[in-house]
């Protein structure tokens, strides 16, 4: 049996290192070392490093390494690691590249809606998403990574004029500083997205970008900010930010 000394000597090496490791598993992480509250999660086979490993070893604080998110892995989870073969190589995508995969990003939001599902605070991984971890999912089933939280995404893409709308585009809500909610827009005036009760829905649905809709579109279309189009796919610092 492993010491916690012992474990803990290991996990100071692979930081030293920059190791980074495999899910081996698609997994939890959280916004503290309490690990009671979702922060993302990591799909099999994303790949992490190691960034802190506090004295009480509850958890160790982590960060993505694709999209360079940053959150806390419980330390029982350590176990459905392991040391990656090779380190993470971001691919580069032209603009044209991204426009010809879109519709397999819609196609993919579409068919995730068709599943039982629910909204969930932190989830990136299927059946139940937040709203910006269904944005990302759904683009990466295209090969193309976005950042993980709606206000990065809005910031990564291009901005785009309402008028000007094209399928595959995100539509951004939220606060006047900050963007809190973002939707995949599909034509026709109509978009997709994950959404929580207090919006009244509980899961993935379709709603209408007016202020002429049913409730749910009327509640979104007040906290509208605007809209943005993907035209790379992210490439991450290669750096570890504590």
């Amino acid at each position: 049996m492993v010491s916690l000394s012992q474990l803990q000597a290991t996990l100071n090496s692979a930081k030293a290192s920059n190791t980074e490791y495999q899910c081996l598993a698609s997994l939890n992480l959280y916004d503290s070392p309490n690990c009671t509250r979702l922060a993302t999660q990591a799909v099999v086979n994303r790949q992490l490093r190691i960034l802190e490993i506090p004295n009480s070893l509850t958890a160790v604080k982590v960060q993505l390494v694709e999209d360079d998110y940053i959150g806390w892995l419980a330390i029982t989870d350590l176990q459905h690691l392991e040391v990656a073969q090779t380190r993470y190589q971001a691919i580069a995508l032209t603009q044209a590249e991204i426009k010809a995969r879109l519709p397999a990003v819609i196609a993919f939001t579409l068919a995730a809606m068709q599943q039982p599902n629910q909204y969930l605070w932190g989830g990136t991984v299927a059946p139940n998403y937040d709203c910006s971890g269904f944005m990302q999912a759904a683009f990466l089933s295209a090969g193309i990574w976005l950042p993980r939280d709606a206000y990065q995404q809005e910031a990564f893409t291009k901005p785009v004029a309402l008028a000007s709308l094209e399928p595959g585009d995100l539509i951004f809500f939220g606060l006047p500083d900050k963007a809190t909610h973002v939707a995949l827009y599909l034509g026709d005036g109509r978009y997709i997205h994950s959404s929580g009760k207090d919006q009244g829905r509980n899961g993935i649905g379709i709603d209408v970008l007016s202020e002429q809709g049913d409730i749910i579109s009327q509640n979104y279309y007040r906290q509208l900010r605007g809209a943005g189009r993907v035209v790379a796919s992210y490439q991450p610092s290669g750096n570890c930010q504590v």
